[in-house]
């Protein structure tokens, strides 16, 4: 069992490769890392999680950026550098093209944004919730809200971890298959109006050929949001 030590040494090779942009995807950065620093085979068991490497790469932020005018400018800038992060392997996922015919799960997610923009267009966390509700399945498919929140904990505020948590039941709401109990659950929050507006548009992302923002424009748009509001 590899030391502490050795664990962050991955950790940080991995971070290298991501912040620099040579890979995007965290598990096959975390592999190559630890084939550098062991120099052999490895067990994948040791290998530090996807929460120890993004750290790792808002440390590099916080280097390459020391002169923030104060702590909120400093937590604006590590958190759309995650949600970029995020994001960007959501490229290689690609959707079941008999059931999700627009590709992949990156072109869902802008156009989901997208649908969400043109309604309300001035909340950021709803915008958000629907721009970063499927990340998780670029880390773990088979339980992708869980994996989505785990990475984005700490980088985003109740009112959106509640619209991600809950937005495939949403889709239940829609079907009109989802429990009474459950809706009255979800319809006791005051985000509940959103949160079906939110199925609404994550029903909608399906499309082929639509013109939709890149990652940067659509995190420029959340980053001029976050400026009018003061932070």
């Amino acid at each position: 069992m590899p030391n502490d030590q050795t664990r962050r040494r991955v950790a940080r090779e991995a971070a290298r490769m991501m912040y620099s942009r040579r890979e995007s995807d965290y598990t096959r950065a975390k592999k190559k890392a630890a084939n550098r620093v062991y120099g052999g085979p490895f067990n994948p068991a040791d290998l530090p999680s996807n929460r120890e490497v993004r750290d790792e790469i808002l440390a590099m932020a916080e280097m390459q950026y020391p002169d923030h005018d104060s702590m909120c400018r400093d937590i604006r800038l590590d958190r759309f550098q995650v949600y970029e992060m995020l994001l960007v392997p959501l490229e290689q996922v690609k959707e079941n093209p008999k059931t999700r015919p627009e590709g992949d799960v990156l072109y869902h997610s802008l156009q989901v944004f997208e649908l969400a923009r043109q309604r309300l267009p001035y909340d950021e966390e709803f915008l958000l919730a629907a721009l970063l509700h499927d990340v998780g399945k670029a880390i773990d498919p088979d339980d992708h809200i869980a994996a989505g929140l785990e990475a984005l904990d700490g980088y985003i505020t109740p009112r959106t971890e509640w619209l991600i948590e809950h937005h495939t039941e949403a889709l239940g709401l829609l079907d009109g298959t989802l429990g009474v109990r459950s809706r009255r659950r979800l319809e006791a929050n005051e985000s509940f109006e959103e949160l079906e507006l939110l199925a609404r548009c994550d029903r909608g992302g399906h499309e082929r050929g639509l013109l939709v923002a890149t990652i940067d424009e659509a995190l420029a748009y959340l980053r001029n949001l976050a400026a009018m509001c003061g932070e």
